[in-house]
């Protein structure tokens, strides 16, 4: 049985944990406030999904995470998605860091790639000012829970001017359901900097069978003209809970690019959120997901606008399988003061069964004369007539969907400019479509 939710509320035992893993005071008394908080205030409400139905107790108790001597340790499914010939790479193994490694060239230039636990101790300066200010810790339970009591994480740092040409590339991975799985990510690109950065995360099916929780949250820090590209790929079991929230803050002439691939079995609440902070900042968020069974996911993309002349684009396409279900929410907010902003978006949802449902929903909420903004969305069952022609052609049921499937989210993958998230994104698409 994992832990109740009754461990994390408890300030003491919050404190306790902080300290006997060596972290500094300053990080010690917010793990204890989130703690506090979290048993005081609600979990989110996204729009039309019941997330309070879903077994959200299971946040397991912290354990610790033996480090591998090589990569050839790690469990098979971490192995085959290592990019090949990759020099930046952390793996965390349920609670904790199971491998940590960045080229000499890289940190020659001050570019920081570790362990969100090990920068708090050893980059305070860099961290502190930036942790928990994207995603306050009071926002909600969720984001109160994951203050309390995240684990391992990733810290980037890129400093002024200096550009990273290849990918650096994390896998958080879960082997114990009776682990506290709570990875915090936080990315810092200073001034003029460019950083790819890409993670997958994944569970071994084989292993992990009971009810588990992942609560996760990522910040991001785009300063003025720096450029990040942010690759993530979900392929978490069925008895699994995702929440993760994502939020990056771009200043003057920065940009954001998002890429994430939702392809969770089990139910899922994912908030993908740019904030447009500065002028002639840029998002641009393309999102993928598959859901099958009786899976339940609630997928939100937003861009607030206040910087002038700033600029979003969000596409996000839905396939449904079975009797699944999913709300998909694009919001557009366009401050007063935000003169020239643009903000486009897109949903669409293709179901492959008549009792799988999807609700698309575009929002714009406008508060500024001089700007543009639009927004398409659709909703439908795929064509029958499709799927007998292909069949009429010796295709099985089966193949005809699926290429059905990839016909309708290739002008998405397509577009897609990293090789090593299109990589992942395919071969766990391929690995949840044979499912």
């Amino acid at each position: 049985m994992s832990t109740q939710l009754t461990t994390p509320t408890d300030r003491g035992s919050a404190e306790a944990l902080a300290r006997s893993k060596g972290e500094p005071e300053w990080l010690v008394a917010l793990r204890g406030e989130a703690a506090e908080l979290a048993g005081t205030i609600e979990w989110p409400k996204p729009e039309k999904v019941r997330i309070e139905r879903w077994n959200l107790t299971a946040v397991g108790s912290y354990a610790a995470s033996t480090p591998a001597g090589s990569l050839t340790e790690l469990p098979s499914v971490v192995q085959e998605l290592v990019s090949e010939g990759t020099e930046n790479l952390i793996v965390q193994r349920n609670s904790g860091t199971a491998w940590r490694q960045l080229s000499a060239e890289l940190a020659a230039k001050g570019v920081i790639f570790t362990d969100l636990e090990t920068a708090c101790k050893e980059h305070s300066e860099l961290v502190q000012p930036h942790l928990f200010q994207a995603v306050k810790k009071d926002e909600d339970k969720l984001t109160a829970l994951n203050a309390a009591l995240w684990n391992g994480g990733v810290f980037v740092y890129v400093p002024k001017n200096v550009e990273v040409e290849l990918p650096l590339q994390s896998i958080l991975f879960n082997d114990n359901a009776d682990a506290t799985f709570a990875p915090r990510i936080l990315i810092v690109a200073d001034s003029n900097s460019r950083v790819t950065y890409v993670d997958c995360v994944v569970t071994d099916n084989t292993a992990v069978s009971s009810p588990f929780v992942h609560p996760s949250i990522v910040e991001v820090f785009v300063k003025p003209g720096a450029l990040v590209r942010f690759g993530s790929v979900h392929s978490m079991g069925e008895s699994g809970v995702d929440m993760t929230l994502r939020r990056a803050v771009v200043e003057n002439d920065g940009r954001v690019e998002w890429i994430i691939g939702d392809l969770n079995d089990g139910n899922t609440l994912s908030d993908t959120k740019s904030i447009m902070k500065g002028q002639g900042s840029t998002s641009d968020v393309k999102v993928i997901s598959v859901g099958k069974n009786a899976q339940q996911m609630s997928l939100t993309t937003q861009a607030v606008h206040f910087g002038k002349s700033s600029d979003s684009n969000m596409i996000t396409r839905a396939v449904m399988k079975d009797s699944a279900s999913a709300i998909i929410n694009g919001i557009t907010k366009i401050e007063h003061g935000a003169t020239k902003a643009n903000g486009v978006q897109t949903e669409k949802v293709l179901m492959l069964s008549s009792k799988a449902r999807g609700d698309a929903n575009p929002i714009l909420l406008i508060d500024e004369d001089d700007v543009t903004a639009g927004h398409a969305a659709s909703v439908g069952q795929v064509n029958p007539e499709q799927v007998y022609y292909l069949m009429s052609r010796g295709i099985s049921k089966s193949d005809a969907e699926r290429l059905i499937i990839h016909g309708f989210l290739a002008p998405v993958v397509s577009e897609i400019s990293v090789e090593a998230v299109r990589t992942q994104l395919q071969r766990l698409l391929e690995r949840k479509l044979e499912g």
